[in-house]
């Protein structure tokens, strides 16, 4: 059987002298990715009867622009023959230059005719796809990366929505499980509009990432990725009681292995370094193996029962700005409800170490917001003391069902671990922590409505820290616009004379001040949008890109994709 290109080229992980490269192929084979005289070549490794392949060109020119070419067998599959896209590029990164992160969440994949983009917007990947595309054909690269480029896109969450299925992802379902059910899958009684098996996340990988003009944005610009809940399930490990209540479904141990494993393998693995993949516990043993799928299911059952036992976070040092991307699903500490953690003992400790100083910014991005509108931080962490008991037992129950009900699940639903990371934020803009950084910027989304919140140390001598700006920059969604009811509830939401009447509630149930004050400072804007953060030296500046459908003359195709056009919808200096 010949081998073709399943789901790729991605360009994911990048130094200043490595890129690398993730394929899915449709058969074993081995890999080549060529690019301007260097190459890597890797056997695919095999799961669940699925075949990837990671490949790493090494001893590539710092801040380089490689084209470069995928190879399966020695036939050359990208670009693909007759492309009309400019090609891909294998990225390096350029210490000194300027550093431009692209961020958002939240990403429905359908299609793009007027109808999808009555009901989902714009897609705004696709529309960074196409700007790009332009920009390259207008100025091609002459082997060094353009300036004005991205540095990295971080894919901050939710990139697919295992229960929340399109219709052609539906059709795949009955039919893959009514050729199933004679292998067993019958008694595991999954839901029909819910993704529960490997292959079954295989194809909603390939559906989310085989849009053309999607899938040549991500085979060109490096990318960074943490998962949310929709890429396993709504709600996912929002509690203790929600923990119990799905563990007693038949068929959540099936969908809990294969979305983790799913996970590790399309989306996680591509984070890494080359150091840091040849010291992953996993794959080494993975690669032994004619086919890893027990491998992969044993590690992904450990990392949902003992979440210490695998670190989901990773850390990138970007000339001077150092990046932390923190998992807060997978890792958290919910068995308690007096004693919760967003994240565990290891990993708040793992992520104590990366809030120091002596860089010029300092940016953690978790998929969810640090800072909410204060009336919702103060509502989050009223309902965590009552679900914890401080109003009496008898309110547990009621404070549970209404955490599940409306979402109240962010970092300020886990008292614990907002205080720890509010008082380490202070120290590093106070310069305890090393020399104090330009600028400590959270990055958010999940919500689905961008804001800038800006904040300061409360008690803590202000004028001693005024040095280092403090904020939180949200950006969600990328494609799955807010109903129109949520969207006003959270207008509500973000009024001061709200966030003070919960903030006496919150007071009520014996929940501390926060050490940091914050506000609204721009937003909350509604709407897909695409946010690019910009650090330069000391330098920052963040701006939300949003996109309308074209306003082309006469009546649109109901057949034909609405062209997007982009719009800059704000931008904001934070530092310098």
């Amino acid at each position: 059987m010949d081998a073709g290109l399943r789901l790729g080229p991605m360009l994911r992980h990048v130094t200043e002298t490595t890129a690398t490269i993730w394929v899915e192929t449709d058969a074993p084979c081995l890999v080549s990715v060529v690019a301007d005289g260097h190459r890597a070549d890797v056997p695919t490794f095999t799961v669940h009867g699925h075949h990837y392949a990671v490949c790493e060109l090494t001893d590539l020119p710092p801040g380089s622009a490689l084209p470069y070419e995928v190879r399966i067998s020695g036939v050359t599959v990208w670009p693909e023959p007759d492309s009309a896209y400019p090609p891909s590029l294998a990225r390096t990164l350029d210490h000194t230059a300027p550093t431009r992160l692209l961020f958002g969440s939240c990403h429905m994949s359908t299609g793009h005719t007027p109808e999808a983009v009555r009901e989902y917007g714009v897609d705004m990947l696709r529309a960074e796809a196409l700007r790009l595309a332009e920009s390259r054909r207008a100025h091609p690269p002459d082997g060094a990366a353009a300036g004005g480029e991205p540095t990295y896109l971080l894919m901050i969450g939710d990139q697919v929505y295992a229960d929340e299925l399109q219709p052609s992802m539906r059709e795949f379902l009955r039919e893959s499980r009514a050729a199933a059910d004679s292998a067993g899958r019958a008694g595991a009684r999954p839901p029909e509009d819910e993704v529960v098996f490997f292959d079954e996340y295989a194809e909603l990988y390939r559906q989310a990432w085989i849009d053309p003009d999607i899938r040549w944005l991500l085979s060109t610009v490096p990318t960074l990725m943490l998962f949310d809940d929709h890429d396993i399930r709504d709600d996912w490990n929002t509690s203790g009681t929600w923990r119990r209540e799905i563990a007693e479904n038949p068929w959540w141990s099936h969908r809990i292995t294969s979305g983790l494993g799913a996970y590790w393998i399309y989306q996680h693995l591509g984070n890494l370094s080359p150091d840091e993949r040849a010291n992953d516990p996993v794959l080494d043993k993975v690669l032994a193996e004619e086919d890893a799928g027990e491998v992969v299911d044993s590690f992904a059952w450990r990392a949902n029962e003992d979440p210490g036992s695998y670190r989901w976070s990773h850390r990138h040092d970007i000339g001077g700005t150092r990046l932390v991307m923190v998992d807060t699903r997978c890792g958290r500490d919910v068995g308690d409800d007096r004693r919760r953690g967003m994240l565990g003992h290891s990993e708040s400790a793992w992520l104590d170490d990366q809030l120091t100083g002596d860089v010029d910014h300092l940016v953690v991005a978790s998929t969810l917001p640090y800072l909410m509108p204060m009336a919702v931080h103060h509502l989050e962490a009223w309902n965590e003391a009552v679900c914890a008991g401080t109003w009496g037992s008898a309110l547990r129950g009621p404070g549970e069902r209404l955490r599940q009900a409306v979402d109240l699940e962010h970092w300020s639903a886990f008292q614990r671990s907002f205080r720890a990371v509010a008082d380490a934020v202070v120290r590093v803009a106070a310069g305890e922590r090393g020399a104090p950084p330009a600028s400590v910027l959270f990055l958010g989304g999940d919500v689905h409505f961008s804001y800038l919140a800006r904040a300061r140390p409360r008690g803590r001598g202000w004028p001693a820290t005024e040095g280092t700006t403090i904020a939180q920059l949200v950006c969600s969604p990328l494609r799955n616009e807010l109903p129109a009811l949520v969207g006003k509830l959270t207008r509500v939401a973000a009024w001061r004379v709200t966030g003070a009447a919960v903030a006496a509630l919150a007071r009520l149930a014996g929940v501390r001040r926060p050490d940091l004050a914050w506000r609204l400072d721009a937003g909350p804007w509604y709407g897909n949008a695409l946010a690019t953060l910009t650090l330069d030296g000391r330098h920052a500046e963040v701006a939300w890109d949003h996109a309308v459908a074209s306003s082309a003359d006469g009546p649109p195709d109901p057949e034909a994709d609405v062209r997007p056009e982009p719009r800059e919808l704000a931008r904001h200096r934070l530092t310098g």
